[in-house]
């Protein structure tokens, strides 16, 4: 082999690794999207089964005592649950309120700050200021 032949094998190589390092590269931020749109999808699923947990359970006591549940909706401190004793109550709130507040409930922000995001962190205060408006 000629040293002209081991240079231009070399360059060849230089390329092929250069060719994978960048294919690798790409390969590491597709896995890294993946990873964190499953999270996110892994903490959504977490949400909607605790909400259908507690929707289920709500069907039950409904079904059982309809008294219990207005009782248990009134005795509740959280705003959105005053909210929903309002509206059963009589009090007109409207049908553009009941739709955020059944958004709220089931995970999302209703905020101008995060309208749409899925809440992960519990009670969110803009939300809560929005709703007692």
């Amino acid at each position: 082999m000629e040293k002209k032949d081991i240079f231009v094998k070399m360059d060849e190589m230089d390329k092929q690794v250069g060719v994978f390092h960048t294919e690798l590269g790409s390969l590491k931020q597709k896995i890294k999207e993946l990873l964190e749109e499953n999270k996110r999808l892994s903490e959504e699923n977490d949400q909607l089964r605790q909400l259908f947990k507690r929707e289920a359970e709500l069907e039950r006591e409904v079904i059982r005592t309809p008294a219990k549940r207005k009782q248990a909706v009134t005795g509740q401190e959280s705003p959105v649950a005053a909210l929903h004793a309002l509206a059963d109550s009589g009090v007109a709130i409207g049908e553009g309120h009941d739709n955020l507040t059944r958004l709220y409930h089931e995970g999302f922000h209703i905020c101008n700050v995060y309208y749409g995001h899925l809440r992960t962190e519990g009670d969110c205060l803009f939300c809560l200021s929005f709703l007692n408006k």
